[in-house]
């Protein structure tokens, strides 16, 4: 039997974490070309960066070419496997700071999707104060799923997540921020935009076609207690907008995302003083170990800029 050559990877120098960042840009920007902004370095450096960690772990991580970036299995699994490691680097650093107490390095935050036009929502403000006291702290702000959002708090990808709450675990802690108002809405081409021959309510419901968010969610609990039947699955507020304007399905939007729609004449409520829901979200973070200091720092800024929750 014949046994292939493989690269050992051996000890992780500094070369493969830097090697690594420059794979999950490349990733995450979807190809090298678009990564060079990103990097900061020329294409052809790119290419020889991942080039060299494939080399150095003996895998072919991703395709290029005529067809376009693309990750092979492997390439998907090291993608995954690096934002762990990563993770813990980043807080091995922030550990470092905290004994110098110094804020420094990285802060992830993520945010679940189409928060900033809510009036109640002050993550703009948390920011700014944030900044005046943690200058050297260099801020990334993602928008992500509620349950990415969860899981990459846990797992140390993001260091806090901004979420509508809607269950509990005690791995996480949770810092009441603000309220969302949710209406159900119907598009211009919906028979029930122009007038509601009858009075409707949580039972005459499931004779509509209703879009819904597909994962754990308020949304979903919310339907689920009203035993309505998903006709259309979205993943975020954009998509289930998107659904309600072809006019073929009902579905709940944050009142301040739907303005807009309304003032265009794209979109109503329907009903909205029976049939919405108010959900209130949360700042989370790991309760162990220990969050960093900047981590507590933009959790107390969070605080401050909501002291009515």
């Amino acid at each position: 039997m014949q046994t292939k050559n493989r690269a050992v990877l051996g000890q992780i120098s500094d070369m493969d974490l830097r090697l690594l960042r420059v794979f999950r840009a490349v990733v995450d920007c979807g190809g090298m070309a678009a990564a060079e902004l990103e990097l900061n370095i020329g294409t052809s450096t790119v290419s020889r960066h991942i080039k060299d960690l494939e080399t150095r772990l003996g895998l072919t991580l991703c395709r290029r070419g005529r067809a376009g970036f693309a990750l092979t299995p492997e390439g998907e699994k090291i993608y995954a496997e690096s934002a762990r490691l990563l993770a813990s680097t980043d807080a091995f650093r922030a550990s470092v700071d905290e004994i110098h107490r110094r804020m420094g390095g990285q802060l992830h935050i993520a945010v679940f999707d189409k928060t900033a036009s809510n009036p109640h929502a002050h993550i703009a403000q948390a920011i700014a104060l944030f900044t005046q006291q943690a200058p050297d702290v260099a801020l990334n702000l993602h928008v992500a799923t509620l349950t990415a959002i969860e899981r990459g708090v846990l797992d140390g990808q993001y260091q806090i997540g901004i979420i509508p709450g809607h269950r509990s675990s005690d791995l996480l802690e949770y810092t009441p921020l603000f309220d969302e108002a949710m209406s159900l809405y119907c598009g211009q081409s919906h028979p029930l935009y122009r007038e509601e021959p009858v009075p409707l309510n949580w039972d005459s419901l499931r004779e509509q076609r209703f879009a819904g968010l597909g994962y754990h969610s308020p949304n979903m609990d919310v339907t689920q207690r009203a035993r309505l039947p998903r006709s259309a699955t979205g993943f975020d507020q954009e998509s289930i907008a998107t659904l309600i304007l072809s006019g073929q399905f009902l579905g709940f939007l944050p009142d301040h995302y739907a303005e807009s729609f309304v003032r265009a004449g794209q979109m109503r409520a329907i009903q909205p003083e029976v049939l919405r829901y108010d959900c209130q979200f949360f700042a989370i973070t790991r309760r162990s170990p220990q969050p960093a200091r900047a981590t507590r720092a933009f959790q107390a800024c969070l605080a401050q800029a909501h002291p009515a929750a």
